[in-house]
C-alpha cells in the first residue's frame, strides 16, 4: 500500500474511531494485522511485564482504550501506520459482547450458531452487526454490569468465538490485510441490543474446577486448590496467579488436564485466551527447564 492511501485509511479509521468514542465505546488504534498499533514500553525488557498501564505510558494494548476524544487522537498520532481500530468489550457503559462468527476453512460460524439459537430456544434481537472481510459476522450485544462474560474460542459451537472483558472487536471502517470491515446492510440503523438471559447463561460457563482433581497426580483437594486460586484472583494479579499455579500443574507427572482447567479458569475471570494460553505455555517451558 502507498503511503498517500495509507493515510487515507488511517485518518478514516480515526474519523471512526471518534464516532465510537462519543456513543461511550472505548477505542485504540490497530494495525491491518488486528493487533494493538502501539509497540510495549517494556519490549526490551528482560522480564516480561505484568503493567496493564500503570507506568503511565502507552502501548499496553485493550488497557489503552479509552472514550475520550482527545486522548484517542494522541493514541493515533502515536500510530501513523494504524488502519484499524478496536473496540474494548466488558467496559461501562455497554458491557459490550460480540459474538463473531467466522466463515472460513470450511466452518460456518454463522449456520452453527443459527443452531446453536434454535437448540437452545433463543433469538438475538435486531443490533449493531459487523460484516468481516471473510464473510463472516460480528454481533454486538450488551451485557448486565453485574455478570462479566468471559473471552473463548469456539467453545460454544465451531467457529463463534466471544469477545468479552478484556477482548475487543475490529470496528467498523477499518481496513485490514485481509480487507475492510463494515456495517452489515441492512443493520446500519439498528441500536445495541441485550443479549437474551438463554445466551447469557451460555456464555458464562459453569466453574471448572471440580472438573480438574480426577485424573491428576496431584491430590483431589490440590487439583481444586490450584482452580481456585486463579478464580479469587484480583484484578492485577491473574496473569500472575495463572503462571504460579501453572508451574504446580506442569510439575505433575500428567499436566494436561490441570493445565486445560486453569485455562478454563483464566477465562472465565477475563484473561483473554492468547494471553491465558501463552502464560501456561511459559509455565511449562520454565518447569521443564527446571527438571
Amino acid at each position: 500500500m502507498n503511503a498517500p492511501a495509507t493515510h487515507k485509511s488511517h485518518a478514516r479509521a480515526l474519523t471512526h474511531a471518534l464516532n465510537a468514542a462519543r456513543h461511550g465505546l472505548a477505542v485504540i488504534p490497530l494495525t491491518r494485522t488486528k493487533l494493538p498499533g502501539i509497540r510495549s514500553p517494556h519490549r526490551a525488557e528482560r522480564r516480561r511485564s505484568r503493567c496493564r498501564g500503570e507506568c503511565g505510558r502507552t502501548g499496553h494494548g485493550i488497557h489503552d482504550a479509552t472514550t475520550d476524544e482527545e486522548a484517542v487522537r494522541d493514541l493515533f498520532a502515536y500510530a501513523p501506520w494504524a488502519t484499524g481500530y478496536g473496540i474494548a468489550c466488558g467496559r461501562a457503559p455497554h458491557h459490550l459482547v460480540g459474538i463473531d462468527l467466522d466463515v472460513k476453512n470450511d466452518v460456518d460460524g454463522i449456520a452453527h450458531f443459527d443452531r446453536l439459537a434454535a437448540e437452545h430456544g433463543f433469538s438475538v434481537p435486531p443490533t449493531v452487526t459487523v460484516a468481516t472481510p471473510s464473510g463472516g459476522r460480528h454481533l454486538w450485544l450488551t451485557a448486565p454490569a453485574h455478570a462479566p462474560v468471559p473471552n473463548s474460542a469456539g467453545r460454544l459451537a465451531p467457529g463463534v468465538d466471544v469477545r468479552g472483558s478484556g477482548g475487543y472487536l475490529v470496528g467498523p471502517g477499518s481496513l485490514t490485510v485481509r480487507g475492510h470491515y463494515t456495517l452489515a446492510p441492512g443493520t446500519e440503523g439498528h441500536a445495541l441490543a441485550a443479549a437474551p438471559p438463554v445466551l447469557l447463561q451460555l456464555l458464562a460457563p459453569p466453574r471448572p474446577a471440580p472438573r480438574a482433581a480426577a485424573s491428576l497426580p496431584l491430590s483431589g483437594h490440590q487439583s481444586v486448590a490450584l482452580v481456585r486460586f486463579v478464580l479469587d484472583a484480583p484484578d492485577g494479579q491473574r496473569n500472575d496467579r495463572l503462571y504460579w499455579a501453572a508451574c504446580r500443574a506442569h510439575g505433575s507427572s500428567d499436566p494436561a488436564p490441570l493445565a486445560a482447567a486453569l485455562i478454563e479458569a483464566a477465562l472465565h475471570i477475563g484473561l483473554p485466551e492468547p494471553e491465558a494460553r501463552a502464560t501456561v505455555a511459559s509455565a511449562a517451558r520454565r518447569t521443564r527447564g527446571a527438571r
